[in-house]
């Protein structure tokens, strides 16, 4: 079960780069080798995604890698199936979130953003246009394997009866993790950089009226770079979705009306309707962020020297310096202590952080002072800080007593599996289903993939 079970992620894992061709001077003559539903796998989605396991150094133990691709394949059509079934949608933030965050982790794993793109011989738009699909059904995949175990629990003792079952060489081995508080200045743009932004953005929106077209500017001028290069659209989004005040404006919209200008905390839009559907409308927008004038961003970074200086000189605990001079509302009110929100923990891995914070992590020693530096907040604005390692968690394997939150998160996980897996069996009675016979000697087609 536990193979299975690590088998299954690193598969979802890599689906990411399932479509990639790795020999652009290879010609592949594809073909549909299964159906499920309307929704087809072509033999070079079960090719690529081999080659890409190899080239990740991921050894197979059973015989046939091609069949354990293709069984992981066969449910992910039949999970995205039931999830535009059920009108699941996933936001495209989340997917452009989930695009760069990968993207980030493969770069580093290659060496640059000029290897990758020399490896997939495409620019990193390119790179970036192939995924953005990809990433779109795993995310929707996902969310309808959520649904299905969203009721789902474990008890402490299902845990603790977990944890003893396992075999020794089974128990996961938790990667090195950091503890970091953090004290966080944000610099406020003046009236004068605020009032440049609205200007600018007043002389689009006369060009658009002059007849300009909405989607060239916003190529041209937008500072939404998940949706600029796509002509400022960002597809079907909830009132939920959305900052308040920018779906106050979004949703009154008529026709391809463009609204006058929208401050929101992300800066100032402009937007023009697409289309409504229901609870959800379909808008673009070309956003203008007010620039922080240099002398602002020097006042916060002389700030911080400051409250570093009386930290180094034990004159001021961190957790006090956190809780009256930092503007960091999440981390404030808890010793400074940053949370992580993949898992709402505070620990983090190095992947898990941006860029600036990973490199400037690496080169610290536990209780030792950062120096002040620029950094990003969730929403892309620039803020600036300093950090302290509170504890660093050395690689290990799992225990009880340190990693309970990771022990119930896998035993979870494998009960999550067990309840998808007889969500599969059930829906796939229900659903058309052909696989072409040069798989017929896959031994998982006796789970009742073949009628």
């Amino acid at each position: 079960m536990i193979r299975k079970f690590k088998n299954a992620i690193c598969i979802i894992s890599f689906l990411f780069f399932s479509n990639a061709n790795f020999g652009q001077d290879k010609v592949m003559i594809d073909q549909v080798i299964a159906v499920v539903g309307d929704k087809v796998v072509l033999q070079s989605d079960v090719e690529n995604q081999v080659l890409q396991f190899v080239a990740q150094g991921y050894k197979s133990q059973s015989e046939n890698i091609k069949c354990e691709v293709l069984e992981e394949l066969l449910a992910q059509r039949l999970l995205l199936t039931q999830a535009e079934l059920d009108s699941l949608v996933v936001g495209a933030n989340r997917v452009e979130s989930e695009l760069e965050r990968r993207l980030t982790y493969f770069i580093r794993q290659i060496g640059s953003e000029k290897k990758l793109e020399e490896y997939y011989n495409k620019s990193i738009l390119e790179i970036k246009e192939d995924f953005r699909p990809l990433i779109h059904d795993q995310l929707l995949t996902q969310m309808m394997q959520s649904e299905i175990v969203s009721s789902l629990t474990i008890s402490p003792k299902e845990v603790n009866r977990f944890y003893k079952n396992l075999d020794p060489d089974s128990i996961p081995m938790i990667n090195t993790q950091y503890e970091i508080q953090q004290i966080v200045i944000v610099p406020i743009a003046s009236e004068i950089s605020r009032a440049s932004a609205r200007e600018k953005l007043l002389g689009l929106r006369q060009r658009i009226q002059d007849g300009e077209r909405f989607t060239t500017l916003a190529v041209l001028y937008s500072e939404d770079p998940g949706s600029a290069r796509k002509g400022g659209e960002l597809g079907f989004r909830t009132r939920e979705e959305l900052d308040p005040e920018f779906a106050k404006t979004a949703f009154s919209l008529k026709d391809d009306a463009v609204s006058r200008i929208v401050e929101s905390t992300f800066g100032f839009h402009l937007i023009q309707l697409i289309a409504k559907e229901g609870n959800q409308a379909n808008v673009r927008h070309i956003l203008i962020k007010p620039k922080v004038d240099i002398e602002v961003k020097t006042r916060a970074m002389n700030k911080l020297d400051s409250i570093s200086n009386l930290l180094r000189l034990d004159s001021l605990t961190f957790k006090a310096a956190a809780l009256k001079l930092s503007e960091d509302e999440q981390s404030k009110f808890n010793d400074g202590i940053m949370v992580n929100p993949s898992n709402s923990s505070t620990k983090f891995e190095l992947d898990e952080l941006p860029q600036e914070m990973y490199n400037t992590v690496q080169k610290l020693k536990v209780g030792e002072l950062s120096d002040p530096f620029e950094s990003v907040d969730e929403k892309g604005d620039i803020v600036y800080k300093i950090i302290r390692i509170k504890r660093k968690i050395d690689a290990h394997k799992a225990d009880l007593k340190d990693d309970y939150e990771n022990i119930e998160q896998l035993a979870l996980s494998i009960k999550q599996q067990e309840l998808i897996n007889k969500w599969l069996d059930e829906h796939k009675k229900k659903t058309y289903i052909h696989i072409d016979e040069s798989f017929v000697e896959c031994e998982f087609l006796k789970k009742g993939w073949i009628k």
